[in-house]
């Protein structure tokens, strides 16, 4: 019995275990079929949106097609409306048009037939004046006839009053006709010959006096019109310095900083016992000017190696190139000069770092191109060539560290190669006399040249040549007789001469001034003029007792 008990509770335990089974799987599909449900009706739920929402834009759309049509309807009204007022106003303004030039043609017809009738009556009149000064004519031509007439009779006797005057005038003088013709035209030619000499030299002296007077009257004129501020410029850059410990950096370890630095710009850097300076030297003055601002910017930098070193100089060398780019620019835009090639332009610009005689080029060159633009106008040739010649005349100094030969000769192939004129080219090549001039603008730009660098103060000489300036002239002034003692001052522009009073009168004081200067002309080159001053001192000495 136990064991059947037993055997019942494990069957209805198993039952029960079956049903529980069986619930958890009906909630687990009464679950699923809850979600199915759900999603179907959220399914449901879009796709009744979506097509609410498409009929909705459909009805705005329709609207706005319909208040679009309403309002092109009105636009095409009005402007039709708007046509035919204009069309209205267009023909009555042609009417009156029509009517106006009809009358104002009516007018100059009615005037055209009343000048007609004057000239048919001037006509008139001058065809009576004709016909009585034709009645006049025909009586003077007879009477012209009867007189011409006359005087072939008169000069027939004139030539037999003449056949034997000559006879008589040969038997007395024992010349021969032609004898005296040769006599008569030899004598003239000798009295001729003279006075042509002696007016040629008059119209020669009167030339000369005229050209000189004409020439500084254009001259002074160019200069004044063209007045420029000059500042000698030097030819080393002297970089300063924060403090001197900044020079041992810039050395660098075992001197790898300042070998860098003068590798890559081709300068030298003079590192002395100058307080917080170095000083950059080079022939090429664009590599100059690229390390002095290479140094600048790596002294305010503070940070100097050989990398940096080189990214600092690449920055200065566009800077640099920049700068000459515009510097070209502004002289073509100062003297207005148009079609300059592009090239050329550059190499203007690169006369700003050039110097001659301490003269900056490129201020010089738009100097030389203003006077000779002024001293064309004044002779009446062509302006634009010549300022053109005048610009480019030192052309060949912005290249001439890194080419052969004078800057003439480099000038002149540099303007052949970028197309410049012949007139241009020979204006170069004969500036400085290499060549004889043969246009006016070579004279033109000569002359200009001249006066830029003659200014006071534009150019600085070299202390040797000017000390040796100074002996030579000194020593032309001592070399001619009376002379006791002479001294030359102002710079070399005046010499002062103390002559021997027993020696030279006050005539003689004249022509030696006169020789003086001519030897000084001849033997002495100097820039402006120098001025001989000569003085002679005469003293008596009494004592009152």
């Amino acid at each position: 019995m136990e064991a059947g008990h037993i055997t019942i509770s494990k069957r209805f335990l198993i039952i029960l275990a079956n049903i529980e089974r069986e619930k958890e799987v009906y909630y687990l599909y009464m679950g699923a079929v809850e979600i199915i449900i759900c999603a179907v009706i959220v399914v449901a739920a879009l796709v009744i949106g979506f097509f609410l929402g498409i009929t909705y834009r459909k009805k705005v759309s329709e609207r706005e097609i319909q208040s679009a049509e309403e309002k092109a309807k009105r636009i095409i009204n009005d402007s039709i409306k708007a046509a035919e007022s204009k069309k209205r106003e267009a023909l009555l303004e042609a009417k009156e048009e029509i009517h106006k030039s009809r009358s104002e043609h009516e007018r100059e017809m009615k005037e055209r037939r009343s000048e007609l009738q004057k000239q048919e009556r001037r006509i008139q009149q001058k065809e009576e004046n004709l016909d009585r000064k034709t009645d006049a004519l025909e009586k003077k031509s007879d009477n012209l006839t009867k007189k011409l007439a006359d005087l072939d009779a008169a000069r027939e006797e004139v030539n037999l009053m003449k056949r034997s005057q000559m006879e008589l005038l040969e038997k007395i003088s024992g010349y021969t006709v032609e004898e005296a013709k040769a006599y008569l035209i030899k004598m003239l030619e000798t009295e001729v010959t003279h006075e042509k000499a002696v007016k040629i030299k008059e119209i020669d002296a009167q030339l000369k006096e005229e050209a000189d007077q004409r020439a500084r009257e254009y001259i002074s004129l160019a200069i004044q019109r063209c007045a420029a501020d000059h500042v000698a410029e030097a030819t080393v850059s002297v970089v300063p310095l924060p403090n001197d410990e900044m020079k041992g950096r810039i050395i660098g370890r075992e001197g790898r900083n300042i070998r860098a630095i003068e590798t890559l710009t081709g300068v030298d850097l003079i590192i002395d016992d100058t307080p917080e300076a170095i000083t950059v030297s080079s022939f090429d003055p664009v590599r100059r000017e690229i390390a002095r601002i290479a140094l600048e910017k790596l002294i305010l930098d503070g940070r100097i190696h050989p990398a940096r070193i080189e990214e600092m100089i690449e920055k200065a060398r566009r800077e640099v190139d920049a700068t000459i780019k515009a510097e070209g620019e502004r002289a073509v835009f100062e003297t207005g000069i148009h079609g300059l090639h592009p090239e050329l332009v550059k190499l203007l610009g690169r006369q700003k770092y050039r110097t001659s005689y301490g003269q900056n080029v490129l201020n010089h060159s738009i100097e030389v191109a203003h006077i000779s633009g002024l001293l064309a106008a004044e002779l009446g040739v062509d302006v634009a060539t010549a300022k053109r010649a005048g610009l480019l005349h030192d052309l060949g100094k912005s290249i001439d560290h890194e080419v052969e030969g004078s800057h003439v000769t480099i000038g002149v192939d540099l303007a052949r190669r970028y197309k410049e004129s012949e007139e241009v080219i020979h204006a170069i090549e004969a500036h400085h006399g290499d060549v004889e001039a043969r246009t006016v603008i070579a004279c033109i730009v000569q002359a200009a040249d001249t006066v830029s660098a003659a200014r006071p103060g534009a150019r600085r000489e070299n202390i040797e040549n000017y000390i040796k300036r100074l002996e030579k002239l000194e020593e032309i002034s001592k070399s001619f007789k009376g002379v006791e003692s002479c001294y030359a001052i102002q710079a070399g522009r005046e010499i002062r001469i103390m002559v021997k009073p027993d020696e030279i009168s006050e005539d003689e004081m004249v022509l030696l001034a006169r020789d003086i200067a001519k030897k000084i002309e001849n033997e002495l080159e100097y820039p402006g003029q120098i001025k001989v001053n000569l003085i002679r001192e005469t003293r008596a000495v009494e004592v009152a007792k």
